[in-house]
This record gives structure tokens, sequence and C-alpha cells, in this order.
């Protein structure tokens, strides 16, 4: 896969970054950044700290040392109040979906714009057919929660995600619990995404499956530091042991 993003300046820029629980760091001194437009996909075994990276990226969690960038901005010591701008630039796609079980599809991809002061009732029927559009769930706004396929969640959740028209999306383990033909479908709108709106994302997964679908770059997470930057190509050419071992879902904790 070609790298076709064109770019100036990142749009986000990771330095030094660590992270502690109690007495036991998480994330070891991380620095990457993510080009505009680009599709950059974080690899890693569960429980590695690519979830909890993804956090400090929209301000949920706070950096123990190190900075934060977005647009250029270090976010990390902005109050939550200052965080709203930021916010507005990144759409975030949690693994579980995050959606609210007591609203309907409509209400759920709604909710961005009632919390950014939007009180134009046509203006929200409009984005939120556009956005539902845009994941292919049109007809299906009436609909709870409970009422979803797994995948339906994850696309409803998608289009509350892109709502707002962010620069960035971060994705969660996007394809987690899926079957392989509704990952596919989750994969391909990764890439449609992009492409129609423009987007950068950065994807989290331990699904090399959905790597190759949608990476522009590759970073690898292993235990709590990056053990590999680079593009798709460079990964599956490398003949680093670790790599391999990902790539082929090689284990050697029991022989």
């Amino acid at each position: 896969m070609s790298l076709s993003f064109v770019s100036t300046s990142p749009i986000i820029e990771v330095q030094n970054l660590t992270q502690r629980f109690g007495t036991q760091e998480i994330l070891h001194g991380i620095s990457l950044s993510v080009q505009r437009g680009e599709t950059l996909v974080l690899l890693g075994r569960s429980g590695g700290g690519k979830s909890v990276f993804l956090r400090h990226l929209i301000g949920l969690m706070r950096p123990a040392s190190g900075k934060v960038l977005i647009d250029g901005q270090d976010i990390s010591s902005l109050t939550e109040r200052q965080l709203e701008h930021v916010r507005k630039k990144i759409g975030m796609l949690f693994q579980d979906g995050a959606l609210f079980d007591s609203m309907n599809v409509f209400e759920n991809v709604a909710f961005p714009l009632r919390e950014h002061g939007e009180r134009d009732e046509n203006r929200i029927q409009e984005k939120v057919a556009h956005a539902l559009q845009l994941v292919s769930l049109s007809g299906h706004d009436k609909k709870m929660p409970v009422n979803l396929s797994g995948g339906m969640r994850k696309r409803t959740a998608l289009a509350r995600a892109v709502i707002s028209q962010p620069a960035c999306i971060l994705y969660d383990e996007p394809t987690a619990g899926l079957d392989p033909i509704v990952s596919d479908t989750i994969n391909k709108l990764i890439r449609r995404l992009q492409k129609q709106l423009q987007v950068t994302s950065v994807v989290v997964t331990h699904d090399m499956t959905s790597a190759n679908h949608v990476a522009d770059r590759i970073a690898l997470m292993h235990e709590g530091r990056i053990h590999f930057f680079g593009t798709l190509e460079e990964f599956h050419a490398s003949r680093d042991p670790l790599l391999l071992d990902f790539l082929h879902g090689r284990s050697h904790e029991i022989d």
C-alpha cells in the first residue's frame, strides 16, 4: 500500500510519554507522530498499554511525564474546558461502542451535536442522516441498541464519532468481538471514511487482518515501548523475530 497522504506537519505528536499506575510503569517514554491524512495502526498484545496510550490523545488521561501535541498544542496540562476545543477535532470509537442504552440510534448519533450546543433540530436531522448514510445505517435511526447486532453497534458508534466532522478519528479495537465478515465491513468503512472525509485515523488493534487492510504506517508496542515504527511494507519485510511472531501469531510462552 502506498502512502497517499499529504502533510506539512503532524496532526499528533507524542514526546517521551510516560504513564504509571501506582508503582507499575505502563508506558515507557513513547515518542511518535501521526501525519495528516494517514492511517496509523498501533499493534500490540492485549494488556500492553495500547488503549492507555490512545486515551492520552483525547485528554482522557494525563501523562505522568512527557507531552501530547494536537495540531502543535500541548494538551497535557489543559483544563476540561480547554480540552473541549481539542476534542471537537477528534472523534473516538470506543472498544465496546459505548452507546447509551436508553437512547435510540438517532439520539446516540445526535448526542455530540447537542453537547456542543446545537439547537437547530433541522440541522441535527440533516447531520444525523448524513452520518448514518456514511456508515450504511440509513433507516435504522429508531432502533434501540439492544436490537442492534455487534456490527451495527460499532457502525452507530462510528456515525457518532464522525458527526462533528473531526480532523482525526481514534479507533480502539474496532473489530474486537466481530466475525470475519463484519470485521471486513468495519475495515472497509475505516478506509472509506479516510478517503471521503480526508480524516487522519489512529487504529489500535491486535488484529493483523485489520492492520493489513487499513494501515499506511504501523507502530508495534511491546512492553510499553514502541518496538517498531514504519510503513506496512517495511513491517512485512522485517526479519525481526518479535515482528515475525506477531505477524504469524506465534507464542513461545508454552513449549
